[in-house]
Order: C-alpha cells, then sequence, then structure tokens
C-alpha cells in the first residue's frame, strides 16, 4: 500500500489538516505519518504551517500521476460496476443527510424532536448494514480504502453512545466526511471527475 498516495490523498480533501488527523484517518502509525510527512514536506509536495499541512501545487501534480498509476492496477471493469451501485446507495444516503438537516424539505432541524432524529439515525444502521458487502468488494478492488470500514464503525459507535453530531459535522472524522472522502477515492479511481460527477447530480 503506498502511504505517500493515502496521505496525499488525505491532506488534498482535508484542505489543511494535521498529522496526527492523518495518523487517525489513515489507520496508519504516527510515526510512519510524521515520517513521510517530513519527505514530503522536502520534496516540497506539501507545506507544513504550524502544525497544519497543505498541499502545493507540485503535490497536485505527484498525486494525479500515483492516482493514475494506482488505477492502472484496478479492474476497471469491475471497478465501474462497484462505483455504479456505489451511486444508487450514495443517492440514499445523500438524502437521509439532507433530511437530518432539514424538516419538512425548507426547514432546519433544530434536533428538538427525539423520535425524528431517532428516525433518521434507525436508517442510517440500514444503510451501514446494506453497504458493508459492497464496501467489502470496493476495498478488494482498491486496497488503499480498506480504511473506511473501520472509520465509519467509529462513527456509527460515537452517534449510538448519543453524540449525535458523529453523523453530518464538518471537521471531525463523521460518517458524512468519511462518505464523502471514499466518494472522492472512488471518482479518482474510476477515471472521473467531481465536475462530471456533479453535473450528473452524483456528487455531494
Amino acid at each position: 500500500m503506498n502511504d505517500k498516495l493515502q496521505i496525499l490523498q488525505l491532506v488534498r480533501l482535508r484542505g489543511r489538516t494535521t498529522a496526527a488527523d492523518v495518523a487517525a484517518s489513515t489507520g496508519l502509525s504516527t510515526d510512519s505519518v510524521d515520517s513521510v510527512v517530513r519527505e514530503l514536506c522536502d520534496a516540497g509536495l506539501v507545506q507544513d504551517l504550524r502544525g497544519r499541512l497543505k498541499l502545493t501545487g507540485d503535490g497536485r501534480v505527484e498525486l494525479t500521476a500515483l492516482i493514475a498509476a494506482e488505477r492502472e492496477g484496478v479492474d476497471q471493469a469491475r471497478m465501474s460496476a462497484a462505483y455504479h451501485d456505489f451511486s444508487s446507495v450514495n443517492a440514499t444516503f445523500k438524502q437521509l443527510v439532507t433530511d437530518w438537516q432539514l424538516v419538512d424539505e425548507d426547514k432546519p432541524n433544530d434536533h428538538t424532536d427525539a423520535a425524528y432524529d431517532a428516525a433518521v439515525i434507525s436508517r442510517l444502521e440500514g444503510v451501514h448494514t446494506d453497504f458493508r458487502p459492497l464496501l467489502e468488494r470496493l476495498t478488494e478492488l482498491a486496497p488503499r480504502l480498506k480504511m473506511y470500514p473501520a472509520r465509519f464503525d467509529a462513527a456509527l459507535t460515537k452517534i449510538r453512545d448519543g453524540d449525535h453530531s458523529w453523523l453530518a459535522r464538518p471537521l471531525i472524522d463523521s460518517y458524512h466526511t468519511a462518505w464523502f472522502e471514499l466518494h472522492e477515492d472512488l471518482i479518482g479511481l474510476a477515471g472521473l471527475t467531481r465536475a462530471e460527477e456533479a453535473a450528473a447530480g452524483r456528487a455531494q
């Protein structure tokens, strides 16, 4: 597995992040992340801005090349089929998040209706269970994605424990954050672009 690719991609997706957050999300050891980050900074691919990591222009070029090389080793027919299946469950998840954030389509959810929130969380439980076989297919096709099952499980555990911010809150490794980042990984692995997916109504 290419640690350099994993780290560059996560730094790109997060905008600015810390080495500790990268380690937590990728499952790599802190020492491994620190070592690779030093190499990336020395090579001018990443900037360390007071502990916040940011991808440079050269870093984006390198990341694009690494993803293209990774894609060559992935069965594209199987990836295309898996991405098609993902698009269906992605639509379900997007609607779930919308319903979590809004009530009656346009009223912000103030989360005072416990029964309403519980119903949405119950739907998330169903998505989580139904999605697992497809997620396993995806991780078999691209081993770099093997960090995602643990991330989804961890976020759902926090939600079950009563901290509902882990469903869709930004800037933490919430269920939605992991989902968004997985979608971005799949777009790259399938040889697509976010602009194409947004035009098709499939990008978040």
